[in-house]
């Protein structure tokens, strides 16, 4: 059994829905060593997410924006935590619909994602900074 283990620090992006797959699988190259195994990814943060989707039309993307805005709007008189702006619980709320962390199998040392499918940093923020994740990777 082969652990791997590394940090990424994704550079700041725009709100929206961003591809990242090849940031990812630039910093673990080691999965090549896996002939079955799972890569997850994880972000430390509570105000962006990730999830996994279309991968080649950028419309997608644009229309994930839409619907969490309408879904989750900024400026509701309701919120209590609004210490760093109109879109900050908007961005935790955000962020829990989507989650943490993906989980992806590894077989014969690629990603076994779908042909269409990618992984997206889903920024909730206007201004939201870089973004860590920790990658791990685990098989045989």
């Amino acid at each position: 059994m082969h652990f791997f283990q590394k940090r990424l620090n994704l550079k700041e992006r725009s709100r929206g829905f961003h591809l990242i797959t090849d940031e990812i699988l630039q910093i673990i190259p080691e999965i090549v060593e896996l002939n079955t195994g799972m890569l997850q990814v994880f972000i430390q943060h509570t105000s962006a997410s990730l999830t996994i989707n279309e991968n080649a039309d950028p419309t997608v993307r644009i229309d994930f924006e839409t619907w969490f805005n309408k879904a989750v709007p900024e400026g509701d008189p309701d919120y209590i935590h609004n210490y760093e702006g109109d879109d900050d619980m908007p961005a935790h709320l955000k962020s829990s619909l989507t989650g943490a962390s993906v989980l992806i199998p590894v077989t014969n040392g690629q990603l076994n994602l779908g042909t269409w499918q990618g992984i997206y940093l889903c920024e909730h923020r206007n201004h939201g900074g870089s973004r860590r994740v920790i990658i791990t990777a685990w098989g045989i």
